[in-house]
């Protein structure tokens, strides 16, 4: 069956921190080991003296701690943490869940100004993305 972005989808992310900032009640930034040990190689400490300062366990999954309003990382608009972002931001916004039509048009198009801009991202650049996001999710 054919998808409806297998032509490609125009995106670019547009640094306005819109994905960064919780939509209701959803604001997690969950974190698999090689996360964590990306973030630990980043501020040069240990990926157990990060996960204890940083992070948070619930329900058997790792996750960001202090996700109020906003990612904790997300400073005047942008990702402070940039190079050691997590999987999920660095496949925002090709998640499994958004690839629909209706999800897309709710959960993308209708708040972050990097859709219809900048190049097109090829169908197997996608497919890719989506899962690289679908095999760290098996990984929380």
């Amino acid at each position: 069956m054919a998808k409806w972005w297998e032509k490609g989808i125009q995106f670019e992310c547009q640094g306005s921190g819109r994905c960064c900032v919780s939509r209701g009640e959803y604001g997690y930034v969950y974190l698999t080991l090689e996360d964590r040990r990306r973030f630990a190689k980043y501020f040069k400490i240990t990926t157990r003296a990060f996960t204890k300062e940083f992070c948070e366990k619930e329900d058997g999954i790792w996750k960001l701690k202090e996700f109020k309003k906003s990612c904790r990382f997300l400073e005047s608009k942008k990702c402070s943490v940039y190079e050691a972002r997590p999987t999920q931001c660095r496949t925002w916004p090709f998640w499994p869940e958004n690839m629909t039509p209706r999800a897309w048009d709710k959960e993308v198009r209708s708040y972050c100004p990097g859709v219809n801009k900048g190049r097109v991202w090829q169908a197997k650049e996608i497919q890719g993305l989506i899962r690289k996001q679908a095999k760290s999710e098996e990984k929380y």
